[in-house]
C-alpha cells in the first residue's frame, strides 16, 4: 500500500519516499491540421430570403382551399363521386401546388437566388405556375420549351412575366434546361426530378389532407379509391404517401393516357421503358419513366385511350356545367369504370379524382371536332359507353 501525504510524495511498504510524478503540458505535434474556418454568411441575402419565403407562404395563407365537386350518380347505387377542383387556383390548375412547393424547396436549399433566373423545361401549366412565383418573389423566369407550344400557352407565361426559350426537339428541353441555367448561373427547378420530394406528404394542407379534411362530414369520410393521373407521378406520390402514412384503406389508382410509357414501366417492373411519341393529354403522359413517379406507392394502374379521355371531359361539360381539360377526362373515364365495378358488386363508399385545369384552356383542342378529326380521334363509342353506364349502371364490355 502507498500512503500520500500533503506534499505530493508517497511512501511505499519498505518505508522509502518516492516523488510523485509530474505530467509535461500537452502540445500539439507540429504536422496536427489547423482549423480552416469559412464564413458565407451574407446578411443582405439572408434577409432576401427571408422575406421571398413570407412572399410565397403568404400567397397560400390568403388562398382558400379548392373545391371538393360531387359527381351526380343515381342515390340508388349508393357510391359518391366527387372532383378536387384544383382549376380554382391563381394560375388555374393543379401545378399551381407544385410551383408554392418547389419553389419554397428551392429557397430553402439556397438555390434560388435574387437576380438569378429560376428555368423550367416546360411548356405547360406548371411553367405558368412557376412563372407567377417568380415574378411573386422577384426574379426573372425562362421555359424552355418546343417551338411547336401553342401561342395560347406562350402567352399565360409570359402574362405572368415569364420568358419562353425555344429548343428544336422536345427531347432537348432537358439538357438545355440545364444548360442555360449554367450559362446564367440561374436554378434549373426540375419538376420532374422534385416533386415527388418538394411536398410534405406527410401533411401541412397538402392535396391529400384537404381531401380527407373535406369528406370528414360526408357519410363514405374514407374513399375507396383516389384517382390521380400523372405527369411528373408527383402528386400521385404524395397522395400514395399520406394514405400509407395515416394507414387509411384508400387505394390509389393512376390512370396513362396514349403514348406515355407509365403504365407500361409498371407493368413490367421496367424503369428504362420509354414511349417514342409524346402525349395527346396535355399535363400528363410522359415518353421516359421520371424519377418522381413512385411505382411501388400506388395499387393499380389503367391505360387509357385519348378518345376516352376527351369523351369524359365532354360528359363532364354535360353533367356539372365546367369544362376541364383531357388530363380531368382521363382521371374521370378510370374513376367511373370504379364506379362501374362497385356497383356491380353491389358495395357502397366513395371515390375521389381531380379536376386538374380549366377547359377554356384547350377550346381548340379537346373540344373542337376539327382537331379531333385531324387527330383521327373517334369519342363516339367512348360517349356511347359513358352515357349507356350513367343511365343503367352497366358499363358495357370494352
Amino acid at each position: 500500500m502507498t500512503h500520500r501525504d500533503g506534499s505530493g510524495s508517497a511512501t511505499g511498504r519498505d518505508g522509502t519516499s518516492t516523488e510523485a510524478p509530474t505530467t509535461a503540458p500537452a502540445t500539439a505535434p507540429p504536422s496536427a491540421p489547423a482549423t480552416v474556418d469559412v464564413d458565407r454568411s451574407d446578411s443582405g441575402y439572408r434577409a432576401w430570403l427571408k422575406e421571398a419565403v413570407r412572399k410565397v407562404q403568404a400567397d397560400a395563407n390568403r388562398s382558400a382551399d379548392t373545391h371538393l365537386l360531387l359527381f351526380p350518380l343515381p342515390e340508388r347505387w349508393g357510391i359518391d363521386l366527387y372532383l378536387k377542383d384544383e382549376s380554382t387556383h391563381p394560375t388555374g390548375s393543379l401545378k399551381h401546388r407544385l410551383a408554392r412547393s418547389l419553389f419554397l424547396y428551392g429557397l430553402c436549399n439556397g438555390w434560388i437566388r435574387p437576380g438569378k433566373p429560376v428555368i423550367e423545361a416546360s411548356s405547360g401549366s406548371t411553367a405558368v405556375s412557376e412563372a407567377y412565383f417568380a415574378k411573386l418573389i422577384g426574379v426573372p423566369f425562362i421555359a424552355v420549351m418546343p417551338r411547336t407550344t401553342s401561342p395560347e400557352k406562350c402567352r399565360l407565361i409570359e402574362f405572368h412575366g415569364g420568358r419562353c426559350h425555344f429548343v428544336s426537339e422536345a427531347r432537348m428541353i432537358y439538357q438545355e434546361s440545364a444548360d442555360l441555367a449554367a450559362r446564367t448561373g440561374g436554378h434549373f427547378m426540375d419538376q420532374f426530378t422534385y416533386a415527388e420530394r418538394a411536398t410534405d406528404w406527410r401533411g401541412n394542407n397538402n392535396i391529400a389532407e384537404s381531401i380527407y379534411q373535406q369528406l370528414r362530414l360526408e357519410r363514405y369520410p374514407e374513399p375507396a379509391w383516389i384517382v390521380a393521373t400523372a405527369g411528373t407521378g408527383g402528386t400521385s406520390a404524395t397522395i400514395a404517401r399520406y394514405v400509407h402514412y395515416m394507414q387509411h384503406d384508400t387505394r390509389i389508382c393512376v390512370p396513362d393516357p396514349e403514348n406515355s410509357c407509365f403504365f407500361d414501366g409498371w407493368t413490367r417492373h421496367d424503369p428504362t421503358a420509354h414511349s417514342e411519341r409524346g402525349s395527346r393529354i396535355e399535363g400528363i403522359g410522359r415518353p421516359r419513366m421520371e424519377p418522381s413517379f413512385v411505382p411501388g406507392a400506388i395499387d393499380r394502374m389503367m391505360k387509357v385511350p385519348d378518345a376516352a379521355s376527351v369523351a369524359a371531359v365532354r360528359v363532364l361539360e354535360r353533367a356539372i356545367g365546367r369544362k376541364a381539360g383531357g388530363s380531368t377526362g382521363t382521371g374521370l373515364w378510370s374513376a367511373l369504370r370504379i364506379v362501374a365495378e362497385m356497383v356491380a358488386a353491389g358495395t357502397t363508399g366513395s371515390v375521389v379524382t381531380l379536376l386538374c385545369d380549366p377547359g377554356d384552356r384547350y377550346l381548340d383542342k379537346y373540344y373542337a371536332d376539327t382537331w379531333l378529326a385531324e387527330q383521327g380521334l373517334d369519342i363516339g363509342p367512348y360517349t356511347a359507353t359513358l352515357e349507356h353506364f350513367l343511365a343503367t349502371g352497366s358499363w358495357p364490355e370494352d
